[in-house]
C-alpha cells in the first residue's frame, strides 16, 4: 500500500490529522511544510492545497484508482473516517452529533482560539480589547464544551473526528489564556484523549521542529510571512 502524504506542520491543525492517521493505523509520509519559511506558498503544496495552509493529504489508494488530494483539516477528518470507517458513526442521526461539534470547532472553537494565541502572544501591539475579547470568547466556548461533558464522555457518544478536531486546539488552554479547573468535565476530556497512544504519537510527529517558547514567531520577518502575506490573483 503506498502510503498517503501528509503535508504537515506541528500546529493545532496539522495535529488533527497526524493524530487521526495514526489512530486509523493508515501508512502516511510526512511533507514537513515550514510556514515561518514560506513553504506553504510553494506551487507544489499550493498544486494541493490551493488556500496556502496546514494541513492537506494525497490519498493513492483510492476506489477509483486515481489520487485525491483533500485540504482543510475537517475535510480530512471526514474523508479519512469515511475511508476507513473509524470514529464517524454510520447511523445518520449518531454522524449529525459529529458533524454539529466538528463544525462547531471549524467554525467556532479553532478560529477564536487562534485569534486568542494571535493576539495574546505574536500580535507586535498589545491590543487590551482584542486580547479580551477573543480570551473571553473562548472561554465561553470552553463552558460549551463543559456543559457538553458533563454526562458524557465524549462530545457525540463514542470517541469521533470531533474530538480529535476539539482536543487539537483545546489543549493549548495555558497559551489561551483559560484555568482548566474551571472546567473539570472538559478537563476529564482532556486527560483521557491524552492517554490515548495513538495521540501521543501524532502529537510527536514533527515536535522537534516546534518552539514553545515562540521567540521564533516573534522573528519580524517570520511575522511578514505569516501575517503579512496578501494573496495575489
Amino acid at each position: 500500500m503506498k502510503p498517503i502524504d501528509l503535508y504537515y506542520w506541528p500546529t493545532p491543525n496539522g495535529w488533527k490529522i497526524s493524530i487521526m492517521l495514526e489512530e486509523c493505523g493508515l501508512p502516511y509520509e510526512t511533507h514537513l511544510i515550514d510556514i515561518g519559511k514560506g513553504d506553504q506558498f510553494k506551487p507544489e503544496f499550493l498544486a494541493v492545497s490551493p488556500n496556502n495552509k496546514i494541513p492537506a493529504i494525497v490519498d493513492y489508494e483510492t476506489v477509483g484508482g486515481e489520487p485525491i488530494s483533500v485540504f482543510e483539516s475537517g475535510a480530512i477528518l471526514q474523508y479519512l473516517a469515511r475511508k476507513t470507517g473509524k470514529f464517524y458513526p454510520v447511523n445518520e442521526r449518531s454522524r449529525v452529533e459529529v458533524d454539529q461539534w466538528l463544525f462547531w470547532q471549524v467554525g467556532g472553537l479553532g478560529p477564536m482560539a487562534g485569534q486568542t494565541h494571535h493576539f495574546r502572544i505574536y500580535a507586535p501591539e498589545k491590543i487590551e480589547y482584542a486580547i479580551n475579547r477573543y480570551t473571553n470568547e473562548t472561554r465561553r466556548l470552553y463552558g460549551v464544551m463543559n456543559k457538553r461533558l458533563k454526562d458524557r464522555e465524549y462530545l457525540a457518544g463514542d470517541y469521533s473526528i470531533a474530538d480529535i478536531a476539539c482536543y487539537s486546539w483545546a489543549k493549548l488552554w495555558e497559551r489561551q489564556g483559560q484555568d482548566i479547573n474551571e472546567f473539570p468535565h472538559m478537563k476529564r476530556w482532556l486527560d483521557a484523549i491524552a492517554s490515548r497512544p495513538a495521540v501521543q504519537r501524532g502529537l510527536a510527529v514533527g515536535a522537534e521542529k516546534r518552539d514553545p517558547s515562540s521567540a521564533r514567531m516573534q522573528d519580524p520577518k517570520v511575522q511578514e510571512i505569516l501575517f503579512g502575506n496578501k494573496p495575489k490573483g
